[in-house]
């Protein structure tokens, strides 16, 4: 465990992005946020399962990001499902755009987590699996807890 990853708490994961989607790159963008919103990422009311990231005019965008309003707050709070900006660099902006033009490639955010304070948000760049794809990892995913069980059993003695 390195030392950026303990100061990491995550706050919610897109645990299906990796079934639907074969990810190549990864990228750490910080987003824009208001008061409201970090509260209630502090309380953990997010969900990133039908989110998704847009290049546009040069700023990227995150779409249907769900953050839960904030318990202790009035009638300003925030919208639940506003689009959010995300902060990057120019080079990696125009990376994730041209990335974003090839065809059948996707900005899907991966996980959403705290640094050092700061919220961040794991960005990749992946490809839909088929379905046929997805029953292969299944499998092998199914195989090698089956062959951990084994293992574990003859360590035992059993």
């Amino acid at each position: 465990m390195s030392k950026n990853d303990a100061a990491q708490k995550i706050i919610s994961q897109n645990k299906t992005a990796r079934l639907n989607y074969f990810i190549d790159d990864t990228y750490e963008a910080g987003i824009s946020l208001v008061g409201t919103e970090v509260k209630a990422l502090r309380e953990a009311k997010a969900n990133l399962k039908d989110s998704y990231a847009l290049v546009h005019a040069g700023e990227v965008f995150l779409h249907d990001l769900y953050i839960g309003p904030y318990s202790h707050a009035n009638r300003a709070n925030h919208d639940p499902l506003r689009v959010r900006k995300l902060l990057l660099h120019n080079r990696e902006i125009a990376r994730l755009y041209s990335k974003s033009q090839e065809k059948g490639l996707s900005l899907i955010p991966l996980k959403l987590y705290f640094k050092n304070g700061k919220v961040k948000v794991e960005i990749g760049v992946g490809k839909g699996k088929k379905l046929y794809d997805k029953r292969e990892d299944l499998k092998k995913k199914d195989d090698m807890r089956y062959m951990e069980r084994g293992l574990r059993s003859k360590q035992r003695g059993d």
